[in-house]
């Protein structure tokens, strides 16, 4: 069967990513846009937009281009977001670049988008330079100062009437690229995923049918703008809306716990692991974040039991969606009035979507309570990915439905549950186990810090689950098994606990399990 949204489709106009976005900054033109939260500098919606034009005409006074490439390696902050519409109101393309990538990295991603221009911070123009100059770039820029770049102030100091004679270019939202972010998709190296303006746009119109940002709401952005969870999501789904949101640089649990009591954070984006942090940490009973009544998580599966734990502690609502680069981000979110009855679920599809659920074995379509591949189709779907047709091929069937990857199943109400990634299931003597599912139930053990499953080979089984464990008191491995074992079916055991100071995750969240199957196999040979 097909799964539809429950609400009605949304018309989604032939417009700008970047005129969508900031068509109300006139109305709003005093209120605060985006606050440095490290500093506490504001910049209104007034000034947000006439520094958009402003750079926007430095670049093309530059020799910018539509259909240029403009790459953002950079950690969180207000300019970020002026940087972005300067390059998409052009017709040009950012590409970001997660600021933890090694100069090597960096320039792969430079060379493999085509990127002409590189803007980046001060504390990261060694790997910069070095990259620049192996893939070529025209021309670098930094927030603020650092020898061998240009001043992104300069950009901003282009005047009224240089911005007001650069030509108005010509976009087709369909077809033309606004943003070039990297992923792995369901498996490989990561490739550049080709979103349009209409492809970011649909996903904002199909977002705001939720009502889970208005401009009320002071939202704290510490997930990564360059992650398109951080890009749609936080930076413009709360702009379009009119939010004010707070940056930061980093995640550090008590400057976020600080910046949500002294701005009066209504609305979090974040990550499983950080909402684990919320429920378990005692530093957080020091704060006040009485006025956070939302919480959105997103990257990765929440399970029921912290989602309830963290509510409890918090006094706050849980939301959950799903989605993933390749769909700009999001395909499902949960209801709000519907958050209570369905803990753990990531929510119903968004208007405008198809989705269905096909057997990886025999592709056969499930119906409710079936388990499968979330398929997906709908506008937010990438347009493919750059030079590589293959890939694309592979990800997007010919009846135009993208394959995540991900296995879920739907209950009767159309909410959708995460079972797992379909390249990460362990194959216990034929059964299928779920990592996601066991580390949802290790996490809720009182001396569990965090927790990460993985295959580990069995002459016996094929495989069985490890568990690799953040302690946050004392406990043992005999312990630690006993006590999920006690929570599920027989074949489901943890067989292995290996004790670990940190689980390696990706910026959004997301466990990398790469690192400790790698790990695993070198420990057992």
């Amino acid at each position: 069967m097909i799964f539809l949204s429950s609400h009605k489709e949304v018309s989604i106009p032939e417009t700008t990513l970047t005129e969508f976005v900031l068509g109300g900054a006139g109305r709003r033109a005093e209120k605060p846009a985006l606050i440095d939260g490290s500093t506490g500098r504001r910049i209104t919606y007034g000034e947000l937009a006439q520094s958009v034009r402003r750079v926007a005409a430095g670049l093309a006074v530059r020799g910018f281009q539509k259909g240029d490439v403009l790459a953002v390696y950079s950690p969180n902050c207000p300019e970020y977001a002026i940087a972005f519409h300067a390059v998409a109101s052009l017709g040009g393309i950012n590409t970001t670049i997660n600021p933890l990538y090694t100069t090597e990295e960096v320039a792969h991603q430079l060379k493999d988008a085509g990127a002409k221009y590189l803007l980046t911070v001060p504390q990261l123009m060694d790997r910069a330079q070095e990259a620049a100059s192996r893939a070529g770039v025209r021309e670098l820029f930094v927030f603020g100062e650092a020898e061998g770049a240009t001043p992104f102030a300069r950009l901003l100091e282009t005047d009224e009437h240089t911005a007001a004679a650069v030509p108005a270019v010509s976009i087709d939202t369909r077809h033309d690229l606004v943003v070039l972010p990297y992923s792995s998709g369901t498996t490989g190296l990561p490739k550049g995923v080709m979103l349009t303006h209409r492809n970011l746009v649909a996903n904002l119109c199909q977002l705001e049918v939720f009502k889970t940002v208005s401009d009320e709401d002071t939202l704290l952005c510490v997930l990564p703008m360059f992650h398109i969870y951080g890009m749609v999501v936080i930076m413009n789904l709360g702009l379009h809306a009119g939010a004010t949101i707070v940056t930061m640089p980093r995640f550090e649990l008590e400057q976020f716990l600080q910046l949500a009591q002294d701005h009066g954070v209504t609305l979090a984006h974040l990550v499983p692991p950080i909402v684990l942090a919320l429920t378990k940490s005692p530093v957080v009973e020091q704060y006040d974040l009485s006025k956070l009544k939302t919480v959105f998580s997103g990257a990765a599966p929440l399970g029921e039991e912290l989602t309830r734990a963290c509510q409890e502690r918090l006094d706050c609502r849980i939301i959950q969606g799903y989605g993933m680069t390749e769909t700009s981000p999001c395909t499902h979110l949960t209801p709000l009035e519907q958050i209570e009855r369905k803990p753990g679920s990531v929510g119903i599809c968004l208007p405008n979507t198809e989705c269905k659920l096909v057997n990886p074995d025999d592709g056969a379509v499930q119906g409710l309570r079936g388990k499968g591949e979330i398929w997906i189709r709908g506008p937010q779907v990438m347009k493919g990915y750059l030079n590589r047709p293959e890939a694309t091929a592979q990800t997007i069937d010919e009846e135009g439905w993208l394959h995540t990857g991900d296995i879920a199943y739907a209950d009767e109400d159309g909410h959708f549950y995460i079972v797992d990634r379909l390249k990460e299931l362990i194959k216990y003597k034929g059964f299928q186990v779920a990592p996601a599912e066991l580390e949802a139930v290790l996490v809720t053990h009182p001396c569990v810090a965090d927790a990460a499953v993985i295959p580990s080979p069995d002459e016996e089984a094929g495989e069985v689950p490890k568990a690799f464990v953040v302690l946050r008191a004392e406990a043992d491995a005999e312990d630690i098994m006993e006590f999920v074992a006690a929570r599920v079916a027989p074949h489901k055991k943890i067989r292995h606990v290996e004790f670990i100071e940190q689980i390696p995750k990706s910026p959004s969240g997301k466990i990398l399990r790469r690192v400790l199957k790698e790990r695993e196999r070198e420990r057992v040979r």
